[in-house]
């Protein structure tokens, strides 16, 4: 049985996004309905929390040394080295939505998903920022997560979360997706897929919005192994360490009774496990 350990009590509400920042050593990820973003030291076992604005869901490194780009509301904005929080790109997104998941594919283009913030609506969907430019490429969902991207740019995993269902797409050389095909179902009773991330192995981990854990999937779909937590909202996994052979898995609180929470007091952790196997560098974003 894996060892799964509390890296961080970090109290999220909604911890997503989390990423290897190999400048800084650390990892950074977001607290969508907490309004944080945190950054976590590995060797301190320590965490703290940067000036940002409204929801971020997703933030990744920029092309320029120390910025980061993140995603908020509707819109894209970047944290310069010194802190400085500003607008990078509106998202020509309806009313109602909000970024979520997101992911950087090996030429610096930005796959990102507006969801539906009430979580009600299909108004939600897939979106490409490329150098400055932005539109949609997928509509017609509800809560998009993922995307995740294969190491040589060829394929896309996008997770329509309501629906349970993970689709694999071939990415054409114009950033249009074709070829779409059902790769996974999660059963009713396994929860919903929520975030995913590959492995140097081209190996698809999924992590279970209740539930309570997350699994590894080859490429053909078949599970291969399940990580149990001790929470029910499960919502991504990144691999980091000088390495990136430790995983470290977000999880949330958001929305749990008084007694779910007594049941999960560790529910908004940051955990953290020996996955047997490295991850894929981040991508830095190209904004110009």
């Amino acid at each position: 049985m894996t060892k799964v350990e509390i890296a961080w009590r970090a109290g999220t509400l909604l911890g997503e996004g989390p990423v290897w920042l190999e400048e800084r050593q650390r990892l950074a990820f977001v607290d969508i309905k907490g309004g944080r973003i945190c950054l976590f030291d590995p060797v301190g076992g320590t965490g703290e929390d940067l000036p940002c604005t409204g929801q971020p869901s997703f933030i990744y490194p920029s092309e320029k040394p120390g910025e980061l780009v993140y995603g908020s509301n509707r819109s894209l904005r970047r944290i310069a080295a010194d802190g400085t929080d500003t607008l990078l790109r509106d998202i020509p997104a309806p009313e109602g939505t909000r970024t979520n998941d997101a992911a950087v594919d090996p030429a610096g283009r930005l796959w990102l998903g507006m969801s539906h913030d009430a979580e009600t609506d299909p108004l939600g969907g897939l979106y490409l920022f490329d150098a400055g430019r932005i539109g949609q490429v997928l509509g017609d969902v509800v809560v998009p997560n993922g995307p995740a991207i294969s190491a040589d740019g060829m394929l896309l995993y996008h997770v329509d979360s309501p629906r349970r269902t993970i689709w694999r797409y071939r990415i054409s050389a114009d950033g249009t997706l074709v070829d779409g095909q059902v790769h996974i179902r999660i059963a009713e009773e396994d929860g919903y897929p929520d975030g995913v991330v590959l492995d140097s192995e081209g190996c698809l981990w999924v992590c279970l919005w209740q539930g309570w854990g997350l699994r590894r999937h080859d490429s053909s779909g078949r599970m291969m192994q399940h990580i149990a937590l001790p929470c029910a909202r499960v919502t991504k996994l990144a691999f980091g360490g000088a390495d990136l052979t430790t995983a470290y898995v977000t999880t949330a609180r958001n929305g749990l009774s008084e007694a779910e929470l007594e049941e999960q007091p560790d529910a908004g952790s940051l955990f953290a496990f020996d996955p047997g196997v490295s991850g894929l560098p981040a991508v830095p974003v190209k904004t110009d």
